[in-house]
C-alpha cells in the first residue's frame, strides 16, 4: 500500500467552479490514481494570499471532488504535519486527503526546503500534474522532489507532448491568435515564435498596445505604456495584423470590428497550426464578446488545424460545452502563463526538476 502525494491545480476563478477545466482535470487525475490499494494527498493552492484567507481556502473543493471522484475526499484544514501523517498512516487504503491552501504558507513560494521536507514525509510517491504552475519555483512544485521519489503525472505530460508538437514541428500556415489584458506576458512568446509563424493576430490590450506602437490613436483604450518601445519591431512584421476595425464605448476600444472578425476567420481557416491566447475583447460583457466568439468558431469549424488553446481569460471566453481538454484537434491547455512561457522557449521548472531527480 502506497499513499501518493499529488500537485493539482485548483486555482480556479469560475464561479460555478465545478464545471471548470481545472477542476475536470483534476478529478480526472485523482480518479486515475486512486484505487482500493493506495491513499491521495492532493497538494495545491488558489490565488496569491498573503496569509491564511479563508476567502482562498479549498475547504468548498472536498465535497465536491468526492462528488466527482465518487469516494470521499478528507479535508485537513491545518499543517500540523505530524498529526497529518499519523492521520494518513492511520487511514484505510482508498482513502483521499485535501491538503489546505499552500500559499498560506510564505514557504510555499519561497520554495523552503524545510516545508518540502514536511510535504514530502506525507508519502512515498510524489506526482505532479499541475502543468498550469510548472513555471513557479514553489515547495510543493520544485523542493519537494529533492526528498521523495517523482514522477511527471498523465496531465503534465499531455500538455508538454500538445505544446512541443505545435513548437517545435507546426504545419503550415502557423497561425497565433493573442489578446487580453496582460501583454508583457505574451511579448517574449510572439519574439520566440514570430520566425516560425505565418500570421499573428492580435486583439484584446495586446492588439492596443501594437496599434499604440504603430501610431495609432487608441484613445482612452486599455494598454501596456511601459512595453510600448519593446514591441516596436515586432509591429514593424508584416506577419503581425491589429485590429483595422473595433467595438468601442466612451473612447475605449472593448472588442474587435466585423471587418476583423471576417478577416482572422478567413486566416484560421486555413491554417494548420494554431496557438490562441487570450480573448479579443471584453468577454465578461456580452455586447463585446462577439470577437471571441467568432475565433472559437472559426477554430473549431477547422478540423484540419492542430490547435492549441490556453489561458482562463480565453477558456471563459468558449462555450461551456468546448472547454474539454480534448477536443478532437483541439487541445485546450489548463495554464495560461505556463503556456506561454513553454511556448517562449523556457522549459518549466517543474520539469528540470523531475527531471534531474530521475
Amino acid at each position: 500500500m502506497k499513499t501518493y502525494l499529488v500537485r493539482l491545480n485548483l486555482d480556479i476563478k469560475e464561479k460555478d467552479y465545478t464545471e471548470a477545466l481545472r477542476f475536470k482535470v483534476a478529478a480526472s487525475a485523482i480518479k486515475s490514481i486512486s484505487d482500493k490499494n493506495n491513499k491521495v494527498v492532493i497538494l495545491s493552492h488558489a490565488g496569491r494570499p498573503s496569509r491564511r484567507d479563508m476567502h482562498s481556502s479549498l475547504k468548498k473543493f472536498a465535497p465536491a471532488l468526492s462528488k466527482e471522484v465518487g469516494k470521499k475526499v478528507v479535508f485537513i484544514p491545518n499543517f500540523r504535519f505530524r498529526r497529518i501523517k499519523q492521520e494518513i498512516d492511520s487511514s484505510p487504503g482508498g482513502t483521499i486527503f485535501l491538503l489546505e491552501n499552500l500559499r498560506f504558507l510564505p514557504s510555499e513560494r519561497n520554495n523552503s526546503a524545510a516545508l518540502s521536507k514536511k510535504l514530502a514525509s506525507l508519502g512515498d510517491v510524489y506526482i505532479n500534474n499541475d502543468f498550469a504552475t510548472s513555471h513557479r519555483k514553489s515547495a510543493s512544485i520544485v523542493g519537494i522532489t529533492r526528498y521523495i521519489p517523482s514522477e511527471m503525472g498523465d496531465v503534465l505530460k499531455e500538455e508538454i507532448k500538445a505544446l512541443t508538437k505545435a513548437s517545435e514541428a507546426p504545419k503550415e500556415p502557423f497561425v497565433l491568435v493573442v489578446g487580453g489584458a496582460k501583454v508583457k506576458d505574451k511579448v517574449g512568446t510572439i519574439k520566440h515564435l514570430l520566425p516560425r509563424v505565418d500570421y499573428v493576430l492580435l486583439g484584446g490590450g495586446a492588439g492596443n498596445t501594437l496599434l499604440k506602437a504603430r501610431g495609432i490613436d487608441i484613445g482612452k483604450s486599455l494598454y501596456e505604456a511601459s512595453i510600448v518601445k519593446k514591441v516596436k519591431n515586432i509591429s514593424r512584421s508584416e506577419k503581425v495584423f491589429t485590429p483595422i476595425d473595433y467595438v468601442t464605448e466612451k473612447g475605449k476600444i472593448l472588442d474587435i470590428g466585423p471587418k476583423t472578425r471576417n478577416l482572422y476567420s478567413y486566416i484560421i481557416s486555413e491554417a494548420r497550426t494554431i496557438v490562441w491566447a487570450g480573448p479579443m475583447g471584453v468577454v465578461e460583457r456580452k455586447k463585446f464578446s462577439k470577437g471571441t466568439e467568432e475565433i472559437a468558431e472559426a477554430i473549431f469549424k477547422n478540423k484540419k488545424a492542430h490547435t492549441i488553446i490556453g489561458g482562463a481569460e480565453t477558456v471563459s471566453g468558449l462555450p461551456r460545452k468546448i472547454t474539454k481538454q480534448d477536443n478532437g484537434n483541439v487541445f485546450v491547455s489548463t495554464g495560461g502563463g505556463a503556456m506561454l512561457h513553454f511556448l517562449a522557449g523556457e522549459t518549466p521548472v517543474a520539469v528540470k526538476a523531475l527531471k534531474k531527480r530521475k
